[in-house]
Formats: C-alpha cells, sequence, structure tokens
C-alpha cells in the first residue's frame, strides 16, 4: 500500500475521485459487504444518488431540536462526576453523552444501551497484533447490522419524526434508498456517532488538559470554544487514515502508482504539514485552521460534520462549566487499537 503523508498530495486525492476510487472500500481494513455500498465507499454516480437522499433525511431532522437533549444528558453525566476527585472522561463522558445523541437522533429503544455502544466500538478496532480486524469485531459487525434490520424493519410498519424514519421515507425525483441501503447506512452511522465522535471528543479533552492555558482562555470565553473545536481537529483529528485504489497509472514524486494499487492517506499527517500550517506542532486555539481535513475532503467529506461540531460545542460548554480545572492524573493511558481512528480508551482526569 502506498502512503501520502502531505497535506496537498492528499487533498489532490480527495478532489479526484476518478484516480482514488473509494468503491473498494474506504478503510484501511474495511469490514465485509460495505466496499461499493456505503456512502464513504462508494464514487460517483453513485454516491452523489445516497448523500443526496441521507442529507436530505439529516436535515429534515434539524440540528436545533438536539441541542437542549445534548445539553440535559451531558449536565447528568457531569453531575454524577461533580464530587469525585477524578473521573475517566471517556467512559464517564464522551462515550455516554454521544451514545444518548444517537439513540435520540434515531429514537431507539432504551433496552441494550451498553451492548449498542460495545458493539460499535469493537466495529471501529483492529487487533493490534495482526493489523487486521478479528472475529470478535467481525462478529460485532454482523451483530449491529443485524440489530439495524430489525430497527429499519419496526420503523418501517410505525414511521415517526427521527433520523430513521426520515432514511426510510426520504425520497428525490421519485427515488427512495433501498431497504439494504437504510440499513448499511443506520449500521455506519451509530458506529460513527457513536465511536468516531466519542473519539474526537475525548481527543478534544486530552487537549484541554495537556494545554490548561487555552483550557483557562474558554474558561473565560466559551465564545472560542468553536475556535479550539477547528483546531483540535487539525491537531489531533480522530480520523487519522482512510484508503483510496488507483484507478489509472498515476506518477507522484518520482514513484508510479499502478490501477489496482491502494494508498492510505494520512490526514493526521497533513494536519501537521509545516507546508500548510505555521508551526504545526504547536496547539493555538487562536490559529483558526483554514482548509484541515480533519472531516476529510472532496465528494468524501464528512456529511455529519455540523452535528459533530454543534455536539462537541455543546459537550464542552457543560464540561467547563462543571469542571473547570483539570489535569492529566496518569502519564500513560491506552489508546484504542484501530487503524483507522486515534483516540484515548482511557482518559483519567484529575479535578484542579
Amino acid at each position: 500500500m502506498w502512503v501520502l503523508s502531505r497535506y496537498h498530495d492528499i487533498l489532490a486525492a480527495l478532489q479526484d475521485w476518478r484516480t482514488y476510487s473509494s468503491a473498494k472500500g474506504n478503510l484501511v481494513d474495511e469490514l465485509p459487504g460495505c466496499a461499493g455500498a456505503t456512502l464513504g465507499s462508494t464514487d460517483p454516480p453513485r454516491h452523489d444518488r445516497l448523500r443526496g437522499l441521507i442529507q436530505k433525511a439529516m436535515l429534515k431532522s434539524a440540528l436545533e431540536h438536539t441541542i437542549e437533549p445534548l445539553r440535559l444528558a451531558a449536565r447528568g453525566l457531569l453531575a454524577a462526576v461533580r464530587d469525585k476527585d477524578s473521573f475517566d472522561y471517556v467512559s464517564e463522558f464522551s462515550s455516554r453523552v454521544t451514545l444518548d445523541l444517537i439513540f435520540a437522533l434515531f429514537d431507539l429503544p432504551a433496552e441494550g444501551r451498553d451492548e449498542v455502544r460495545e458493539k460499535a466500538v469493537l466495529m471501529t478496532q483492529t487487533d493490534p497484533e495482526k493489523r487486521a480486524k478479528g472475529e470478535e469485531h467481525l462478529a460485532a459487525y454482523r451483530w449491529m447490522t443485524d440489530h439495524a434490520e430489525r430497527l429499519v424493519r419496526e420503523r418501517k410498519k410505525a414511521p415517526g419524526e427521527d433520523l430513521l424514519s426520515n432514511f426510510i421515507t426520504a425520497e428525490i425525483d421519485g427515488e427512495k434508498l433501498r431497504d439494504d441501503e437504510v440499513r448499511l447506512t443506520v449500521t455506519t452511522l451509530i458506529m460513527a456517532g457513536i465511536e468516531s465522535l466519542s473519539g474526537f471528543l475525548a481527543m478534544l479533552g486530552l487537549n484541554l488538559a495537556q494545554f490548561p492555558d487555552a483550557r483557562r482562555s474558554l474558561v473565560a470565553d466559551p465564545s472560542l470554544i468553536p475556535d479550539a473545536i477547528e483546531e483540535s481537529l487539525r491537531f489531533n483529528t480522530s480520523a487519522q487514515r482512510f484508503r483510496r485504489c488507483v484507478q489509472q497509472e498515476t506518477e507522484l514524486h518520482g514513484k508510479v502508482m499502478k490501477p489496482g494499487d491502494f494508498v492510505m492517506l494520512c490526514y493526521g499527517s497533513a494536519n501537521r504539514d509545516h507546508r500548510k500550517f505555521e508551526n504545526p506542532d504547536v496547539y493555538d486555539i487562536n490559529r483558526r485552521p483554514k482548509g484541515h481535513l480533519g472531516f476529510g475532503g472532496g465528494v468524501h467529506a464528512c456529511l455529519g460534520s455540523a452535528l459533530a461540531r454543534l455536539a462537541c460545542k455543546v459537550s464542552v460548554e457543560e464540561l467547563l462549566l462543571a469542571v473547570p480545572d483539570f489535569a492529566l492524573a496518569e502519564d500513560t493511558f491506552p489508546w484504542v487499537p484501530s487503524s483507522n481512528f486515534r483516540s484515548p480508551q482511557r482518559l483519567l482526569l484529575a479535578r484542579g
């Protein structure tokens, strides 16, 4: 597999889907049955059709309706840790608040919440020794697709005002998403919403613990929180790398990539490229980075970026109100084992 690490090389690849195709899977260790079938693993024109229908469904679920439930969920979780000397930011906050968000958006039954989260987490992970999906990860994916299929079947009988119902009913020029497309979309969005969003929120929490001056600035002026979110997306994105497949012979830096070759796009590296960002290894919430790849780019730019930004903003607002002063309680901590994503598996924070 070829590896692209420079910002402008990766940006060019993201903008040239004819050369760098996603149709053979966009994950370094792709899940079975996803390549060529999901929004992230298709090329235009099929990608455009899927994106249009999914975007219409998501727009119908107005973002502002999620703010108050999300804020209440964050407050409830933080109230539970308010009197603790230390707490695990991941298990007690970031993973829980994103779980609440996804369950609210899809109007999912409360029972089985922990099992849904467990399977979503496993789906994103990789066996650290084999550098590939193990049986437990594949079993989690099969469980989630079966679960999504049951949800779709039940919701078709009694549709509501939730995001899942919108996926079922979304229509453009008389065309709707097929049942299998709804199932795969729900599966991947539950995974992304619960684990990928939680991962970024954990990275943001890590940044605020590591850089206390930045955190104090946000406590003093919460209007800076959106700027901190953008800088964290650049400085420490949880979406580190994705895959493409070369469709036509391409020469880059004196090397020839041939049709059928796979290419890894390293977003994390691109976001630290000194050719694009001045002093890239400095975390600066006043930077306001333009063009970072924290949400990818091109036709596959993250469709849920607005929701992710909103969820992080509300969560951090409530975090800094409840726990304005905190620091890392341990020098080392485990990271999520994944070929694509990077975030703390545990983040123990000590109150100031």
